[in-house]
């Protein structure tokens, strides 16, 4: 259990980060010094993480959305190092996974089953910690280094409120619990929980990214009779079989008509269902013009990576179609994390061949490389290597 009274024991700890100093510039790995926790923060010992294509999105960008110096990353699993006061969910030792989405089990939102926000802690890609807004990092010149997501994983030890903390099973292979606090959550949760995908029900899914296949996947286990994956990279319908992808389009070939009618002659007048999972407003509307009337629904997934606005005909909402956001999935995690674990430790799910890469942290550039080249779809980045 966590301490009630002040500890005067923890002191910084000085380690590598991989710091983002410039907007599209690869990481720089530096040493800096990582505070300790304060009241209901947790100090993790990073022991792999990985790169996801909203690390990518927000790296590319300047102020405001980009801040910097600031270590990028949300998607990891940790051990406890230290806590703060008042941490009793968790003590040094137990093995976490950390989540850009915060839990706090008390407010309205965590307590309902109809969201997975939380009031008491609202999504934020903010610079610093959720209570008080400050860094727990400095580098060497005594400077301020930003937290990303409320993780920061692309360090060897970070700092998390305890509303992020997820304690997970030592049952799970690493590398397979680090893809839980982001790509595989979202994917499956998109499919199960935000769509409710039915048996033989019509899916498209638009990029077949981490995310996009694991909601083929979700969507293949839910008994889906046909799921269309529409990617521009040819090498994905490959891939995408694994994962019960059973058509697909390369919008490249679709010179003649545009790709909602294509999708509607495959499906007899519209996919039941559609999941943008790239992030731009264009296709999001590709997506939405796909689907089904009367009951065709849409589902928007990837963080529009332009800040466009999205843009859709008024007359096909009145024809019965539906478009609703989905965050990480639906998914609330402290509750369905351990149950996502629990599930593939029981053998009933398998994201193994999401993924495709390993690097050591000193490589973690190369990671960004394969990413934005479409080579890769997970590349774990392992601390000690």
């Amino acid at each position: 259990m966590g301490s009630t009274s002040p500890n005067t024991t923890r002191k910084p700890i000085r380690c590598k980060a991989a710091i983002g100093r410039k907007a599209g510039e690869p990481l720089v790995i530096e040493e800096i010094e990582v505070a300790p926790p304060k009241a209901y923060e947790v100090r993790i010992k990073i022991l792999c993480t990985s790169l996801c294509h909203t690390d990518i999105t927000v790296w590319k960008r300047e102020a405001p959305i980009g801040v910097y110096p600031t270590i990028f990353g949300h998607e990891a699993i940790g051990v406890v190092e230290s806590v703060g006061d008042y941490v009793e969910e968790v003590k040094e030792g137990d093995r976490v996974v950390p989540s850009f989405l915060a839990n706090c089990n008390e407010c309205i939102d965590c307590k309902s089953e109809k969201s997975n926000m939380c009031t008491k802690f609202p999504f934020r890609a903010g610079a610093g910690m959720p209570r008080d807004g400050t860094s727990r990092f400095i580098d060497s010149n005594g400077d301020v280094v930003h937290h990303f997501l409320s993780v920061s994983s692309f360090v060897e030890y970070t700092v998390v409120d305890i509303a992020h903390v997820v304690k997970i099973s030592t049952e799970i292979a690493l590398d397979k619990a680090c893809l839980l606090s982001c790509g595989v959550s979202t994917g499956l949760g998109a499919a199960w929980k935000v769509a409710d995908v039915q048996k033989d029900s019509t899916v498209a899914i638009f990029g077949l990214g981490a995310v996009g296949l694991m909601v083929a996947e979700g969507a293949r286990l839910r008994g889906a009779s046909k799921i269309i994956g529409v990617d521009m990279n040819p090498e994905k319908f490959k891939i995408g079989k694994k994962f019960g992808v059973t058509d697909f389009i390369n919008p490249k070939d679709c010179s003649e008509k545009p790709i909602n009618e294509v999708i509607k002659e495959m499906t007899n007048g519209g996919a039941d269902i559609c999941f943008e999972c790239i992030g731009l407003a264009s296709v999001m509307n590709d997506a939405f013009t796909s689907c089904r009337w009367g009951w065709g629904k849409t589902i928007i997934i990837g963080v529009e990576m332009h800040g466009a606005p999205l843009s859709v005909s008024p007359y096909e909402l009145l024809w019965g179609k539906s478009i609703t956001g989905s965050f990480f999935g639906g998914i609330k995690p402290k509750t369905d994390i351990p149950l996502l674990a629990k599930r593939y430790i029981d053998k009933e799910l398998d994201w193994d061949k999401v993924i495709t890469h390993e690097v050591g942290f000193q490589d973690i550039n190369k990671a960004f490389d394969l990413l934005i080249q479409g080579k890769s779809l997970r590349c774990i980045i392992w601390m000690n290597k």
